[in-house]
């Protein structure tokens, strides 16, 4: 197992639909292996395959409520169903997310707070699952990686504004932007 390099705004890979996992094989097993290191290394809570530079359906999530209850695991070819979301501003404190392809920066986005998704496991197995809170959010955030979308393309006018200045001032939004967990220090 190794931690891959997380790519970085501005990389193609991010911003281009990855394409469905045609069979689970050793390789897969070995990449998603190495999904999670990377994710627990960053320390993330999801990591989606085309944030390591792998354009596939894939990602890995990792999730401990407030009473220490974990929730782990990895979706292939997933399908998302979420409920309306409400209208409204986000909450600041409430729905502030970040991420690692744009790491160091935290920006509230409204999502839906209740979503099915259905995909297969390691083995080829059916995952059906229905969570809402956090686990929403984090199985839509993730969702979004493997359609090419980042949650900062879905902010606001004035926040999209305040993360082009970011990614300028620190070099993003290019092609081959990356940062390495454990080797790399982001800039906050």
């Amino acid at each position: 197992m190794a931690v891959l390099a997380i790519r970085i705004m501005g990389d193609p890979v991010l911003h281009a639909p990855a394409a469905p996992v045609e069979a689970v094989t050793d390789e897969v097993r070995g990449l998603v292996a190495d999904m999670f290191e990377t994710m627990d290394a960053a320390p993330g809570v999801g990591l989606a395959a085309p944030q390591v530079g792998v354009p596939l359906r894939i990602f890995t999530y990792n999730y401990a409520d407030d009473d220490g209850n974990a929730w782990r695991g990895v979706l292939i070819n997933p399908e998302l169903w979420i409920r309306p979301i409400e209208p409204g501003e986000p909450d600041p404190d409430d729905e502030a997310e970040g991420c690692l392809s744009f790491p160091g920066e935290r920006f509230a986005l409204r999502r839906s707070d209740a979503v099915l998704v259905t995909a297969t496991d390691l083995d080829g197995a059916p995952v059906r699952i229905e969570v809402d809170g956090w686990r929403a959010r984090i199985m839509q955030h993730e969702f979004d990686h493997l359609d090419g979308i980042l949650y900062v393309d879905r902010l606001s006018d004035s926040d999209w504004k305040t993360v082009q200045k970011i990614a300028r001032k620190r070099g993003w939004g290019r092609p081959g932007a990356s940062w390495t967990p454990g080797i790399d220090d982001i800039e906050a």
